[in-house]
């Protein structure tokens, strides 16, 4: 978790650390707080069992959100999913409620409810599918949409989906395995499975996307890093009236052959200019996967541009 600045910090860990303390004894866990210079921002992390740190940060949210709506002068947020400040949030299988947590991922995670077309490009660990998979349910579950669809270039490994076993879904399932995980996370794995039986969330190769038009739908396309230009123009084209488009990748993690034809990194140059089409970036400073993970894109980066 990221605090804005020095008089945030305090008004949440509290006077001589008194909130800290007291989330440490009621949940059985460590916490450690310090300022990260290149962030220019105060930092919290927490060490104990997982079970304990969700329930350990969900208290933190909640003294995070009451001194920023205070400092605003608005009230909690409501039921609603919206706060008076614009803040969106989704509930979680487990009842809990997902926030941006970095100021890219707000900016993300509202140009999805202003843009039709939002790309969202940065590092591992930003949170650039979650919030993506966060916004389609919550747009499906408020009648906006009446189904996801979710597609990805096949290229990682270098099979052919003819030589893979099983059948469309079992083949493509183990490229689409971070969709997955996003969606169990928030709705669990049994009406993951419903939406899919009733095709209300549909998988689906990004080579069987020809020839389609999508209406009514939030399309998600992943790891779009690894299209080349054909199949990105090809994906953008595929868009019907009241429809979504997020597309997500990361250009430091493209594994086509030619490097400097990525269809996401031509998409940039050639649409940025394009009202209604929302382009945000992540950096390190949104990561929240383990704090080396930080540290090892700061790393690859810095031998990179040598």
């Amino acid at each position: 978790m990221f605090l804005s600045d020095y008089a945030q910090a305090i008004k949440v860990l509290g006077e001589q650390d008194k909130n800290i303390n007291e989330l440490e004894k009621k949940h059985n866990i460590k916490i450690f707080s310090f300022e990260d210079p290149d962030a220019k921002k105060y930092v919290i992390e927490l060490s104990g069992k997982k079970s304990k740190i969700d329930d350990a940060f969900e208290d933190l949210l909640a003294l995070k959100g009451t001194v920023e709506q205070a400092a605003a002068g608005a009230p909690v947020s409501g039921q609603n999913g919206q706060n008076q400040n614009g803040n969106s949030f989704i509930n979680s299988s487990s009842g809990k409620k997902i926030r941006p947590l970095t100021g890219n991922q707000k900016a993300y995670f509202e140009s999805m409810g202003q843009y039709d077309i939002v790309i969202g490009i940065g590092p591992a660990g930003t949170g650039k599918t979650f919030l993506a998979v966060a916004a389609a349910l919550k747009m499906l579950e408020s009648g906006k949409v009446s189904k996801i669809v979710l597609t990805r270039p096949v290229v990682e490994s270098g099979e052919k989906l003819g030589f893979l076993p099983g059948d469309l879904y079992e083949k493509i399932n183990p490229y689409l395995r971070p969709l997955y995980d996003s969606f169990y996370g928030l709705i669990g794995p049994d009406r993951f499975r419903r939406y899919r039986e009733d095709d209300t969330i549909e998988i689906v190769p990004l080579a069987y996307m020809r020839g389609r038009t999508l209406e009514n739908a939030f399309i998600i396309l992943d790891e779009a890093q690894n299209t080349v230009p054909a199949q990105m123009k090809m994906f953008l084209t595929r868009m019907g009236f009241n429809s979504q488009v997020v597309i997500t990748g990361d250009v430091t993690q493209i594994d086509l052959e030619n490097q400097k034809q990525s269809g996401l990194v031509l998409s940039e140059r050639i649409l940025k200019n394009i009202q209604g089409i929302k382009f945000v970036h992540f950096n390190e400073h949104d990561v929240l996967r383990h704090k080396l993970v930080k540290e090892i894109i700061k790393a690859y980066e810095k031998y990179e541009n040598k």
